[in-house]
């Protein structure tokens, strides 16, 4: 096998997942095909089992494989198409799950962060903004994306507003209300009354299983897509990955645009959380958002988008005007809690707190 292992760079189940993920997206492992056995693999590469079984369970975690009793691992992406329904993909309905049913953040790190950041910044937190966000705040996100999410931007790409639902509506002004906007039914109910405020033209497209509806996808005549891939309100469903493929081939046909939303998705039990569209696409066209409403509290009305290079031009011409939704000091106060390290240790707690009790 031509797999190598750099021990200079990231964890080794991590190297290994991403170069047998590539050969399982390239058809070198075809749908139903058996991956190495573990300890093969882990004697050509010099690693133990456990990274070995690592990087498999987390193929499995994201949809590209699946273990089968006695048997080992298998293939079950299909590039080619969106219909490939298997038990994992099964596994991922959730039906009607609560909007937010996680621990909000710490009030103690909060009060302690927010006093720092009163005497720390005093000078500049009435400040006004600028227009797209404090370059502090932007840049934590920015390279809190690349630690976490494999995005990788400059902070030009990335915009700061006061929640999803006003990002939404900068969107609809980016790319014109002539265009035809795909959302998933059922969805957040908001959604849908924001496009319809913004007077678009909304398309419904159903869910099957792991996803989008196949036959929906491809005869709609829809310009932007509207998609949370990761555990969709209300319905509890993740695309898997040949759906989350099947969105990026819809996506090259035109000139076509996705909306990602991410919301929830670092609540993941996986190892590492699925990958983003964004980070899947080839034609520079997803624009990725998310906020702090759940991870740190829905209090807290704080999100951002990252644009596709190509849009961030544009963006400044059309709407680089509009002032910043968000006040300085939150701002301030979320880029010290990125950079302290205490909001990804707050992500980390909850998500041993859901894996012991998904293991009770």
């Amino acid at each position: 096998m031509k797999y190598v292992i750099d021990k200079n760079q990231r964890p080794a189940y991590l190297q290994i997942y991403k170069q047998i993920k590539e050969d399982i997206v390239k058809g070198i492992f075809p749908y139903n095909s058996k991956l190495p056995s573990k300890r093969l693999l882990a004697n050509e590469l010099e690693v133990s089992t456990v990274t070995v079984e690592h990087a498999y369970a987390l193929l499995s975690d994201e949809g590209y494989t699946e273990p089968r009793e006695r048997s080992g691992y298998f293939v079950i992406f299909r590039p080619s198409d969106g219909f490939a329904v298997s038990a994992a993909a099964s596994t991922r309905v959730h039906a009607h799950q609560p909007l937010s049913d996680y621990p909000d953040f710490s009030v103690a790190i909060l009060s302690k962060t927010i006093r720092k950041v009163l005497t720390d910044y005093h000078d500049v937190i009435l400040d006004k903004s600028p227009n797209a966000g404090c370059d502090e705040l932007r840049e934590a996100i920015r390279a809190y994306l690349a630690r976490n999410r494999g995005i990788h931007v400059s902070t030009a790409q990335i915009i700061i507003g006061s929640g999803a639902e006003y990002l939404y509506g900068l969107i609809v002004s980016l790319l014109g209300r002539d265009k035809v906007y795909a959302i998933e039914t059922p969805s957040y109910e908001k959604i849908e009354r924001i496009y319809h405020a913004a007077h678009v033209t909304c398309e419904l497209l159903p869910f099957s299983s792991d996803g989008i509806d196949s036959l929906a996808l491809r005869q709609s005549h829809a310009d932007v897509l509207h998609t949370t891939p990761y555990r969709s309100y209300p319905s509890g469903i993740t695309a898997s990955a040949s759906k989350r493929h099947e969105y990026i081939r819809w996506s090259s046909a035109g000139v076509r645009f996705i909306i990602e939303s991410d919301y929830g998705s670092e609540f993941s039990v996986s190892s590492q959380p699925m990958e983003p569209l964004f980070v899947l696409a080839d034609h520079d066209n997803v624009i990725y958002l998310n906020t702090f409403s759940r991870t740190i509290s829905p209090s807290m009305r704080v999100g951002y988008m990252v644009l596709p290079q190509k849009l961030v031009q544009p963006f400044e011409e059309k709407l680089g005007f509009y002032s910043c939704t968000v006040p300085t000091f939150e701002q301030y106060v979320l880029t010290e809690l990125i950079n302290s390290g205490d909001f990804e240790r707050h992500i980390n707690r909850v998500r041993r707190s859901i894996r012991k009790e998904m293991n009770k």
